[in-house]
């Protein structure tokens, strides 16, 4: 991390500018330090709303204690390819597994959705990913189980009729499709109250207002999904202009 651990002063910077709705950027430029520092520092000790600096000082304490004290945990370090540098990947690692944290993912889930994503061939076996992250295999079989309830990967048997799970160009349009789609059950039962309630009574047309809202949101997510589908299969190097147009189907 450049210029070393954060001091307890740096902390309390990181505090004031979160009480004061500072993004992480702005932080982390008045402490001249990198903002995937301080996203880490805030995700790691409770997020934004919680951060307190006096306890996130004295937990990294305790951390570099125990350190000192018992072997590491860390993940296995994988050779590289391409002439990466393996100590910027790890930080780049790290930094997007903080992201998909302040997402809404677990920890745990986010850190196999990152070895994913960071994986030239897009896909590892389970026992892969519990040697890479150095954890049980139950706590991979755990965070498969979210991703894929979230339509985030995909599970294909390989030769040795091992799981491979797999994340594609078809990822993220899949997972908006699947997102879009779950508000239909919230909007039916909003419109169930109004006839419950009785039409023109302020809570019915607070929920039928729900339902309209989250219906427009839907539709238009799902009909931008669509138009945009062809970006995912877009090589490297070319342009907006360059993309196929959506064909018959996709409109």
């Amino acid at each position: 991390m450049p210029g070393g651990r954060l001091t307890h002063q740096e902390r309390q910077q990181i505090a004031l500018g979160l009480a004061d709705g500072l993004p992480y950027a702005e932080i982390a430029r008045r402490l001249d330090r990198p903002t995937s520092t301080v996203t880490r520092e805030v995700m790691r000790s409770g997020g934004p709303t919680a951060y307190r600096a006096d306890l996130a000082h004295r937990a990294t304490e305790r951390r570099a204690r125990r350190r000192g004290t018992a072997p590491s945990r860390r993940p296995e370090s994988v050779a590289q390819s391409h002439g990466r540098d393996a100590e910027a990947v790890a930080e780049y690692e790290e930094t997007l597994t903080t992201v998909l944290m302040a997402s809404g993912l677990p920890k745990m889930t986010a850190r196999v959705l990152t070895c994913l994503f960071t994986t030239d061939a897009g896909s590892l076996t389970a026992s892969q990913l519990a040697q890479r992250l150095q954890v049980s295999p139950a706590s991979i079989s755990k965070a498969i189980a979210f991703l894929e309830s979230q339509s985030l990967v995909r599970r294909e048997r390989d030769e040795r009729r091992r799981d491979r799970y797999i994340v594609d160009d078809e990822l993220f349009y899949q997972a908006t499709i699947a997102s879009a789609r779950s508000n239909d059950q919230l909007v039916e039962t909003a419109r169930q109250g109004v006839a419950v309630l009785g039409p023109h009574t302020p809570a019915a047309t607070r929920l039928e207002n729900i339902a309209r809202f989250l219906d427009f949101i839907s539709e238009s997510i799902t009909r931008a999904a669509e138009q945009a589908r062809e970006v995912l299969h877009t090589k490297p190097g070319t342009t907006s202009h360059d993309s196929p147009r959506p064909g018959p189907g996709r409109e």
